[in-house]
């Protein structure tokens, strides 16, 4: 292995299949794979990437291709089940433009290798300071030229002697990462296709004992009515069992495998991976456990299974899983521990603990919800939550998603794909707890400085409805799958009993709802005509978006015949309801109603109280106010050089390799290739140096301390508006007297900027999220932790929600009489830190701690910066299948 051997480039990717592969940087030892690949391609192939019929390759030119110097020339092999697949590769021409070449098996041609090989070398490029690539390629190379033109890059050609002449720019482009992200989801829901939707399934110890868990699955699954093929394995075991025949090891199956079950002991799992390899078994769901949750020795078997897993092409659901289930009518799968296949419906169910996947099928039973998927991730080692919602996104199947998260390994990803699932169905997510002890054991995640409130921040950039627990996932569930999402917040207020009527209205307000019809108390004893005319009228009022009613039975009958009325009147109109029917919780016949305009099954969903229909309905409605947001694009502000700043922190880095505080002139540098404009200060330390310094600034100046102290202590430490020598010279003498005793003298001068209000904005690169930006006004609200987050990369519409999403946001838009701050000015600086985060993982921390916001602009009058060598971020630029520390998942 060359020292100097880049192991970040290393990748586990997805190809257009289904299938995982392995993208590395080439070593020397790899000269005979290459020339077993050059030997094994046809003719053609050759010709197409030589320009010439070169039957082997020479010793010189295996020498040139395997050993490069991961700088100035470098070179990408993909693997698959161990054979190479792959190459490409890139040599500089000069500083900013390197010839890039391509070559790709031709038994896994159409498998999208070229376009991932080309992703990632375009990201290291990147890194290295590559500008733009060229590439030669002959005009009946088709598919090389649809790699270059379809991979969102503006590519110019133009034809040479017969060759087209191809060149990009390759930096991420918003075109280059929707594609990006397009392919990545179309593979990785192929994927997991194989997981829910297997034409056939193997379970691997399936023992003659009833109460084993492999004979246990085994029997759901016939059950459950499985539409495939099963197969029972069994090496100790041949009898038939359910009419099945029982097979002494994977080998012997008759047939192809989709998913393979494994019920074994934890140390007989990693042998019945490799069968299962040798067969071709496209997925595996692994139930035992013994694995990291067990200790060192579960966690050295969970690396190894990984590796094997993945080695050799295959995705994996668990170890210590509850199962898979799909209740779609064509597939019938349960191969889970749950004895009952779940109704058949339209939520998608995550959950990683299997403890609570057994509540929630316990709970969505009883309120009658129908289930389209549940997955249990158990340690989660491949397969997470953002594979699942990959799956779930163009799945017409399922129309709400609920998670149940003990840890998040990605959060980045699971931001980005979160997002694109909530734009077409509503994302519901329980987080059981936001430090390191709810974590559970088996699951390796990074650790994080910036705590719950980024993730939530997070969760709501991404539209997610955070819920405390799994009773209200269900309820908002039961809400979204049954009923049209809400257009606004006004609602009507209808029912029998003016105490719940009351509640209802009560909980209602505290939500944020406004309450413009009623409430409407109809006496105890209304007939069914009496509450037809008054739901009638909610309905049918236009300043109404959503309809909460409540009910009490007086008399035998009653309830039911409302209850008909109720589902009746509410179906054929596009606007939420729902009730408190004393005595049903959940979903029932007679709150049935027929079908939605788009074909879902209208049923009015009942609540145990009025307070828990309204959290439902607030949630509801606070994600329909959401998906009808314009976001606008992502944020790219012009005057950006990017590559003076780079070059500024590689000097920087070069000469201090563990890091270092940038100097106030080396600030100020980072942020000008930013546009962003810091106010120069001047150290003083005598009466005269500051007289000096403000005849350098001219009139009126400040004098302040920037001592650390006076940041975390309410001390007097600036005097401002300072218009002569003597006043200057008095401000110096005062401030310097009362600070000195405290150490706090650090006296500089500055301009004195307009009256406006203070801000502090800032970024860290976090282990877990990777870059944050945070906002806060200054003084008390950050004092009182009134700070808002959001992840980078921000849309227009993500800054706009930044800036109101701290409390203190009001004092931004003028108070008793005042004018409201430039908001564009404040938007356009966050706009600009967020790219330079975004762009910079070296930027370990970056405060601007003195931002004067005022209706005529801002001035940025001081600025603080440390920079450190980075790490592989969770979600970097190009596909791969990340891995948590010890392989705990993604």
């Amino acid at each position: 292995m060359p020292h100097d051997y880049p192991h970040d480039w290393e990748a586990d990717v997805v190809l257009r299949d289904g299938s995982v592969a392995q993208v590395r940087p080439i070593r020397p030892d790899d000269a005979p794979a290459i020339q077993d690949f050059h030997e094994r391609q046809s003719d053609e192939s050759i010709y197409l990437r030589f320009f010439a019929p070169l039957k082997r390759l020479s010793e010189k030119d295996l020498h040139r291709f395997t050993h490069v110097d991961y700088d100035r020339r470098v070179a990408l092999v993909m693997e698959s089940r161990g054979a190479l697949v792959g190459v490409a590769r890139y040599d500089m021409l000069d500083d900013t433009r390197a010839e890039c070449a391509f070559n790709v098996s031709d038994t896994f041609q159409g498998r999208g290798i070229g376009s991932v090989l080309l992703e990632h070398l375009a990201a290291i490029g990147r890194e290295n300071g590559v500008q733009e690539f060229l590439a030669d390629v002959l005009p009946q190379n088709r598919k090389m030229l649809s790699v270059f033109t379809d991979a969102g890059f503006e590519v110019s050609h133009h034809f040479d002697d017969g060759v087209v002449a191809l060149s990009f720019r390759i930096e991420q482009t918003q075109q280059s990462q929707a594609v990006r992200t397009a392919r990545e989801q179309r593979a990785e829901a192929v994927s997991v296709r194989a997981l829910l939707a297997p034409s056939s399934v193997a379970v691997v110890g399936v023992s003659e004992r009833p109460e084993a868990v492999g004979r246990g699955i085994f029997e759901h699954l016939v059950a459950g009515g499985f539409a495939g093929d099963l197969y029972a394995v069994n090496s100790h075991q041949h009898k038939e069992l359910a009419e099945h025949r029982v097979y002494a090891s994977v080998a012997e199956l008759p047939g192809p495998v989709d998913l393979a079950v494994l019920a074994v002991p934890a140390g007989s799992v990693h042998d019945v991976v490799l069968g299962c390899a040798d067969l071709g078994v496209k997925a595996l769901l692994v139930v035992a456990a013994g694995f990291a949750e067990a200790g060192e020795e579960g966690a050295r078997l969970q690396r190894e299974l990984l590796t094997t897993v993945r080695r050799h092409g295959m995705r994996i659901v668990g170890p210590n899983s509850f199962g898979l289930i799909n209740t779609r009518p064509e597939v019938r799968l349960n191969a889970s521990f749950a004895p009952e296949m779940p109704r058949s419906g339209s939520l998608g169910l995550f959950s990683q603990s299997g403890a609570l996947g057994i509540a929630v099928l316990d709970s969505a039973a009883r309120r009658g919800l129908g289930l389209s998927d549940f997955v249990s991730a158990g340690n989660r080692v491949d397969v997470s939550g953002n594979d699942i919602m990959q799956f779930w996104i163009d799945d017409e199947s399922t129309r709400a998603v609920g998670l149940y998260l003990e840890s998040m390994g990605n959060p980045r990803k699971f931001s980005r794909i979160a997002r694109r699932l909530s734009e077409r169905k509503p994302v519901i997510v329980v987080k059981s707890a936001a430090s390191a002890y709810g974590v559970p054991p088996g699951h390796r995640v990074r650790t994080t400085r910036v705590g719950s409130a980024a993730f939530g921040s997070m969760l709501r950039q991404a539209g997610v409805l955070r819920v405390e627990n799994v009773h209200q996932l269900l309820d908002v569930g039961q809400l979204v799958v049954h009923q049209p999402i809400p257009r606004g917040n006004r609602v009507a207020v209808v029912g029998n009993s003016d105490a719940l009527n009351a509640l209802a209205a009560d909980a209602a307000i505290g939500s944020s709802l406004e309450v413009v019809h009623g409430p409407v108390n109809l006496p105890p004893d209304v007939s069914p005509d009496g509450a037809e005319r008054a739901l009638e009228a909610a309905f049918a009022d236009p300043d109404v978006d959503s309809v909460i009613t409540g009910f009490v039975q007086t008399g035998i009958g009653q309830g039911v015949a409302i209850a008909r009325t109720l589902s009746r009147v509410a179906a054929p109109h596009d606007k939420p309801c729902i009730t408190t029917f004393l005595g049903i919780k959940g979903l029932s016949d007679e709150l049935s109603g027929g079908a939605t305009t788009d074909g879902r099954a209208k049923v009015v969903p009942s609540y145990a109280m009025p307070e828990d229909g309204v959290v439902a309905l607030a949630a509801a409605t606070q994600y329909g106010a959401w998906r009808a947001t314009d976001r606008g694009e992502l944020v790219m502000p012009d005057g950006i050089d990017a590559v003076s700043a780079e070059a500024m922190i590689g000097r920087v880095l070069n000469g201090s390799p563990g890091g270092r505080p940038l100097q106030p002139d080396e600030v100020a540098e980072l942020l000008a290739a930013y546009g962003v404009t810091v106010w120069p200060v001047i150290p003083v330390s005598t009466e005269d140096e500051a007289v000096e310094a403000a005849q350098t600034l001219g009139y009126p100046v400040v004098v302040k301390s920037v001592s650390p102290l006076v940041r975390r202590s309410p001390i007097t430490a600036v005097r401002a508006d300072l218009r002569h020598e003597s006043a200057l010279r008095d401000a110096f003498t005062a401030l310097d007297e009362r600070l000195r005793p405290l150490h706090a003298n650090r006296l500089v001068v500055q301009g004195m900027a307009n009256p406006g209000i203070p801000c502090i904005l800032a970024t860290g690169e976090d282990p877990l999220f990777g870059p944050v930006v945070s906002f806060s006004l200054a003084g008390a609200p950050t004092v009182m932790g009134d700070v808002g987050y959001r992840i980078p990369p921000l849309a227009e519409g993500d800054v706009r929600d930044l800036v109101d999403s701290v409390r203190a946001a009001p004092l931004l838009h003028g108070q008793d009489g005042s004018a409201p701050i430039d908001r564009a000015a404040l938007e356009d600086l966050i706009a600009r830190l967020s790219v330079l985060a975004e762009n910079l993982p070296e930027v370990a921390s970056l405060t601007l701690d003195a931002v004067n916001v005022h209706p005529d602009g801002l001035e940025v009058l001081g600025a603080t910066a440390t920079v450190a060598p980075s790490a592989l971020r969770a979600d970097a630029g190009r596909r791969a299948l990340g891995v948590p520390p010890a392989c705990g998942g993604t």
